[in-house]
């Protein structure tokens, strides 16, 4: 394999140092505290005052800016209830998640069954997705189940007919969230998987009670209100010119909305993304390429509805000129010393632990991005690298009996009232924010995009080998094998005979440049995203080559047609993906000398 450590391990030590050591924290740690007051619901007054406050900043530095209005389909939770009948019957605290069916205030009353989640899921803290509905009857009935509102849980549990769903948290609290699989604005094709029986929970200790009061066959009684409709939301766009290459540009963006007040999801991060703008608008003539950063509404509310509508608007855009986007969710957290839990694509891990480590001296242990994040991108093919930032290392999570949430650091108070001011910490903060301007400033002025894509094709055959041995002798994955082995070696080629320049504007350095970004807008959505371009995933899991992920089922199936159903979808997987490999490598031997 061709080195590559000269391209992915570039630097510019004295303009790092600059930027670096313009980063403070008087500005944003102000902002910081002054969400601390706003609780900044997607289209709320208080998330247009916490606009307002970042536009205040960014004209004060001089930063150029465009605020967008777009109107997305947002659901605000209002209140819910849940209690027993019967002459022991109690009332206990719930809430209800966006999007969930509103009652309206008005009561509905079921036989209430408990449907285990299963045990090793439930382990795994708040986002436990398996459900044992075997042997349950839940006709007709509310069903009550441990977790949060997972839409897997939830689209089994309206399956079998339930007409309500509890769902027990880990902890003391409740955590807010969203239960809708589709992904920001409905469509035509999502719009059928709006959540359509109404969900609540409830806090350990009460669902304990309740799951007891099932076994006793009790009824319930629960209501929900929420507040869904197409309203404004704000998006938030400052763009920076880059001197060089002013048309490549890097988005780095967050989101603007929480629950509460969210100081460490994501007022932290909004903060971050100020003082960036404020940095690199400060160093613009020394910048290669321009920035973008964004902060986005309808986050929360309506499942990464700006980051949406931000894609579908400037898709063509984005898929033209986007060299990569960069997610700042949660960084400077308390006790965060690890970036165990932060994500990267492929291409990008060997670059990711190299400007981590020279940074932080922390060296990081990234993940494949999941299916969140506001990662809008897939489907057009960006690169991209972080979803949350630092976290506090497992052992003292478990050691502080704290299960595992998603964001702000690890700490439990995620999503809930408690995510207040003291879930951020100073120092940390510092830290963060320059990994990420050093992260950035990398990709912007790297003469040669800083990604490995052998990387990828090394992901593509540990994945396939695991799939053929899913798939033992029922099918035959040869083809793909064969496809990546050639990528592979096309790719090998093209990194040894990579350009010497030093300038990204060098026609060479154009035409290198070129290939990383097209490689991406062809190996991405193959591997991510299981719709067309410019589509948007439902907000579920998505494996590693989805198209072929079936080939573990392959094994179980006994019955002849589900065997040839199962066979026919493997061949149309594997089609795309060797058709997809053959681009590529087509690709890469056109731009080889």
């Amino acid at each position: 394999m061709a080195d590559l450590s000269a391209i992915v391990q570039w630097s510019d030590p004295e303009l790092e140092r600059d930027v670096l050591d313009s980063i403070a924290l008087d500005v944003p740690w102000k902002l910081i505290e002054d969400f601390s007051t706003l609780h900044r619901l997607s289209g709320s007054e208080d998330e247009r005052r916490a606009v307002e406050l970042i536009i205040e900043q960014l004209k004060a530095a001089g930063v150029p800016y465009t605020l967008y209005e777009p109107e997305c389909f947002i659901s605000i939770p209002l209140e819910a209830s849940v209690r027993t009948l019967g002459p022991d019957g109690r009332s206990f605290r719930a809430k209800t998640p966006a999007m969930s069916v509103s009652t309206d205030g008005e009561e509905i009353v079921g036989d209430l069954v408990h449907a285990r989640a299963r045990a090793s899921d439930y382990e795994r803290g708040v986002f436990d997705s398996g459900i044992d509905l075997g042997g349950i009857d839940a006709r007709g009935k509310v069903v009550i189940t441990e977790g949060i509102p997972v839409e897997e849980k939830l689209d089994a549990v309206t399956a079998a007919g339930a007409i309500a769903v509890i769902f027990i948290n880990p902890g003391e609290a409740i955590h807010e969230g969203i239960c809708t699989t589709i992904w920001g604005t409905p469509d035509l094709d999502s719009m059928r998987r709006q959540p359509s029986i109404p969900v609540v929970a409830v806090n350990h200790p009460d669902g304990q009670a309740l799951i007891a009061a099932a076994q006793a066959g009790a009824q319930v009684a629960l209501s929900t209100r929420l507040d869904t409709r197409w309203r404004p939301i704000p998006v938030l766009v400052a763009e920076i010119p880059g001197a060089r290459v002013p048309d490549e540009f890097v988005l780095l963006h967050g989101h603007l909305d929480s629950w509460h007040v969210g100081i460490g999801d994501n007022a932290t991060g909004d903060a971050t993304l100020l003082e960036l703008a404020r940095v690199f608008w400060a160093h613009r003539d020394r910048l290669a390429r321009s920035l973008r950063i964004a902060w986005w509404s309808g986050h929360s509310h309506g499942r990464y509805a700006g980051s949406t509508w931000y894609a579908d608007t400037f898709a063509l855009e984005l898929a033209q000129h986007c060299v990569a986007q960069v997610n700042c969710d949660s960084p400077g957290c308390r006790w965060a010393t690890t970036y165990n839990e932060l994500t990267a694509m492929s291409e990008t891990e060997p670059f990711v632990d190299a400007v981590i480590r020279a940074t932080t001296g922390i060296t990081p242990q990234p993940e494949r991005p999941p299916r969140a994040g506001d990662y809008s991108f897939n489907s057009i093919g960006l690169t991209s690298f972080y979803m949350l930032s630092s976290t506090m290392a497992e052992a003292d999570r478990l050691a502080k009996g704290y299960y595992a949430v998603g964001g702000c650091g690890a700490n439990i108070e995620w999503h809930t009232e408690g995510d207040t001011l003291q879930i951020a910490d100073r120092d940390i903060l510092l830290r963060d924010m320059r990994m990420y301007a050093a992260s950035v400033l990398r990709v912007l002025n790297a003469p040669l995009l800083p990604f490995d894509w052998t990387r990828t094709t090394a992901a593509f055959r540990a994945t396939l080998a695991t799939y053929q041995e899913a798939a033992g002798s029922g099918f035959d994955f040869g083809p793909a094998q064969a496809a990546v082995a050639d990528l592979e070696a096309a790719l090998t080629r093209f990194y040894a005979a990579a350009p010497a320049v030093a300038d990204p504007a060098d026609p060479a350095a154009r035409r290198f440049n070129a290939v990383q970004v097209r490689l991406g807008r062809l190996l991405i959505p193959v591997n991510y995203s299981r719709q067309a371009p410019f589509w948007h995933d439902p907000a579920l899991n998505v494996p590693p080559l989805p198209d072929l992920a079936p080939a573990g089922a392959l094994a179980q199936a006994s019955d002849p047609h589900r065997r040839g159903v199962l066979r026919a979808h493997l061949t149309r997987g594997q089609n795309r993906l060797v058709w997809t490999l053959h681009l590529a490598r087509e690709t890469v031997e056109a731009a080889t000398p």
